[in-house]
């Protein structure tokens, strides 16, 4: 009974396009099980975002408070030394006969008191007042006079005996209304029939500064009821007014706040929430979201088992069929009268396979020859590079022997041949055309230290390569060939002292070498010329003479590299020429 429903959805599927097929699969295993995935993990993302956000607000929450409180808890200590000291308060009670008796009494009774220590806090000041006309108004002490008029006197009026204040009033000078942060007190602890104020003025602007450097991502606001008087963002101008919450607009639910009291100041902490991490959200759910994965793996097996016998049982027939394009021979496939796309694919392979076979007697056959000798060909192309390029370099070093025995009748000519037979050596040792680029830079240092001995103080050179260019694979003898090229052309052409650089790096996908020489340089039109041929490299130049060792490099390059490699010269008469090589890294 199973069987033949199985086989009627089967039928029925086979006459249906791939299209709608894959429209049918997509919808039902795929869109059905990522649309209750997704749901769920955003859900558990959701939450735990939440709930990791809102304990780290609270945690920099409780900092700010802490620092906030450390900074005017000092600020308090001091403050009870100077509310229980009995000589500040007669120092500030007594009547002066005269104004220089209280000058007097003033630089003394700074030399050595609590007070005076006191002023050297960092980041606050301390100023004291006292309903005297006898004391002259300036430095730490004023009469009250001075204080009366302002606001935070008026808030102290209103406390019993003091607390913290916010205030936006004159500065010190006068000058310019600023905000202040100010702990006022009175001097009541010893009975007095005058009023007396201590005054402690916080460095609003050290305080932002001190708040912006604890290095929050999270924006944070301390409000004194509506007014934000400290902030580590866009609220903290000392000379502006303080903002309001109201005037912002930015509370809502995404905000933390934590409640601090401070001396009879009712302070509101904000923490503003930053953008989540949701991919640290998404690890630390791992097995919830695989087990999830798992379940909707397990469920459209079942319909993904219907439609894979639908048309991958007959993609696979045709695969089998395909195998065979490797014989000599192609191979027909039967199928059932199928309407959808692969049996009209099947329908026209047979048509191919019928008419195919019989041209592939006549012409895969002659294109296999042909291929065949155009590889025979291209090899012995490139042995008769290599037999070209030997006798070229070993003719060269062995004038060089030559020309400094005749003229120096020295005995460096052992070292000479020493070199020499590195070179020699190297060269009968490297096994194919590829070497790396370490091999290469020693058959060009040996070179160098033979035409050394040749040109003498008239040679120079310096080779730099990078370190992770060393085992990269390039043709051997072809660095070697622009260098030689450099010493005749460029070196023995010039009397005076001269340079050969020969630089090898990587940049933008590409190996640069570069040989450049401070030579006679080349003329514009032997310049283009040499440009030419570099770029146009072939087998049928070599047999015109000329710069052969050039050419031959330059081509056995373009054939390892598939033509992809750029060949440049700059040069400049009587400067010098260089010659700049890029090879692609996918062919090193």
């Amino acid at each position: 009974m199973r069987r033949p429903i199985w086989n009627a959805i089967e039928r029925k599927l086979d006459d249906y396009s791939l299209r709608k097929k894959f429209y049918i699969f997509y919808v039902l295993c795929v869109m059905l099980p990522l649309i209750v995935t997704d749901a769920v993990v955003l859900s558990i993302v959701e939450n735990a975002e939440k709930e990791s956000s809102r304990h780290e607000m609270s945690s920099i929450a409780s900092a700010v408070g802490y620092n906030l409180n450390s900074m005017v808890n000092n600020a308090e200590e001091a403050a009870k030394s100077i509310y229980t000291s009995k000589r500040i308060d007669d120092f500030i009670s007594k009547e002066y006969t005269s104004s220089a008796e209280y000058v007097s009494e003033y630089q003394s009774f700074f030399q050595d008191t609590l007070f005076e220590n006191t002023l050297g806090m960092r980041n606050i000041v301390f100023f004291l007042y006292a309903d005297n006309p006898t004391i002259v108004n300036g430095g730490k002490v004023n009469d009250m006079s001075a204080v009366r008029n302002t606001d935070s006197y008026r808030l102290l009026e209103q406390k019993e005996s003091g607390g913290l204040f916010f205030v936006y009033e004159k500065g010190v000078a006068g000058l310019s209304d600023e905000r202040h942060m100010i702990y006022m007190k009175k001097l009541d602890f010893y009975s007095s029939d005058i009023e007396k104020v201590l005054k402690i003025e916080f460095n609003y602007g050290s305080m932002m500064r001190t708040f912006k450097n604890m290095n929050y991502d999270n924006e944070v606001l301390i409000c004194h009821g509506d007014d934000i008087v400290l902030s580590n963002g866009a609220y903290s101008g000392v000379n502006k007014p303080f903002k309001t919450l109201e005037a912002i607009g930015k509370i809502s639910d995404s905000v933390y706040r934590q409640k601090l009291s401070l001396y009879g100041c009712d302070l509101d902490i904000y923490v503003f929430k930053t953008r989540s991490n949701i991919w640290s959200m998404l690890m630390h759910n791992a097995p919830i979201i695989v087990f999830l994965m798992l379940i909707n793996v397990f469920f459209p097996l079942c319909l993904f088992s219907i439609f894979n016998h639908s048309f991958t049982s007959r993609i696979l027939q045709l695969s089998k069929v395909f195998k065979s394009v490797d014989s000599e021979k192609l191979v027909s496939m039967t199928d059932r009268e199928s309407k959808d796309e692969i049996g009209s694919m099947i329908k026209n392979y047979n048509r191919m396979v019928s008419r195919t076979n019989d041209l592939i007697q006549t012409v895969y056959k002659n294109k296999l020859k042909e291929q065949e000798m155009l590889v025979s060909q291209k090899n012995a192309e490139l042995l008769a590079l290599h037999s070209q390029i030997n006798p070229h370099f070993l003719f060269n070093a062995l004038e060089s022997i030559r020309m400094h025995s005749l003229l120096k009748k020295e005995n460096e000519t052992a070292d000479m041949v020493e070199k020499l037979a590195i070179m020699q050596r190297q060269y009968v040792e490297w096994g194919n055309d590829a070497v790396t680029v370490a091999k290469e830079c020693e058959f060009v240092k040996a070179y160098l230290a033979l035409q050394k001995y040749r040109f003498g103080e008239r040679l120079n050179y310096k080779i730099d390569i990078e370190a992770d260019c060393m085992e990269c694979q390039v043709p051997k003898l072809t660095l070697v060939t622009f260098v030689e090229n450099a010493c005749v052309h460029g070196i023995e052409s010039k009397a005076a002292p001269g340079w050969i650089f020969v630089r090898i790096f990587k940049k933008a996908g590409f190996m640069h070498i570069e040989v450049e020489d401070t030579g006679s340089g080349i003329d514009p039109d032997a310049l283009e010329k040499m440009k030419s041929n570099m770029k146009n490299a072939d087998i049928d130049m070599l047999k015109t003479g000329g710069r052969v060792g050039v050419i031959n490099a330059c081509l056995r390059i373009k054939m390892v590299t598939e033509s992809k490699a750029v060949f440049d010269v700059d040069s400049e008469e009587g400067c010098g020429t260089t010659v700049m090589i890029k090879i692609p890294e996918t062919y090193l």
